[in-house]
């Protein structure tokens, strides 16, 4: 799980510098040509998801944060629940709790897409 939380953030700095030239761009992949592949927490179901990283996206539309603690990524909703929107995810990058559009700095905010999948793991 670290690894992937560590490949996550090298992936969310990435996008934070290109998100302008990125914006519905192809999905990341790692080293090896492999999708970039990610865990997510949901709180409020107390599973961990697999995920498959996707492109990113414009500040356009409905998204759900998601967070990045010292234990991995995590979100509040999950597949099933109200208020999950599908794995269309944002990462509060300037940590002013405001949805900005992307500057291309470091600690810009990030929006890209993410699917959960599979029914997730109680681990």
């Amino acid at each position: 799980m670290r690894r992937g939380m560590i490949v996550f953030a090298a992936f969310a700095l990435s996008v934070a510098l290109a998100a302008p030239a990125l914006a519905g761009g192809p999905p990341p992949r790692d080293d090896d040509g492999n999708r970039v592949r990610v865990e997510v927490y949901v709180t409020s179901q107390g599973l961990t998801f697999d995920s498959i990283v996707g492109p990113s996206l414009p500040n356009k539309g409905p998204f759900q944060q998601l967070f990045m603690t010292a234990d991995g990524l995590e979100t509040e909703f999950g597949p099933g629940d109200p208020g999950y929107l599908g794995g269309r995810w944002w990462i509060d990058g300037n940590g002013n709790g405001v949805m900005d559009d992307p500057t291309g700095e470091a600690d810009s905010d990030v929006y890209f897409s993410c699917p959960l999948l599979g029914h997730g793991s109680a681990s």
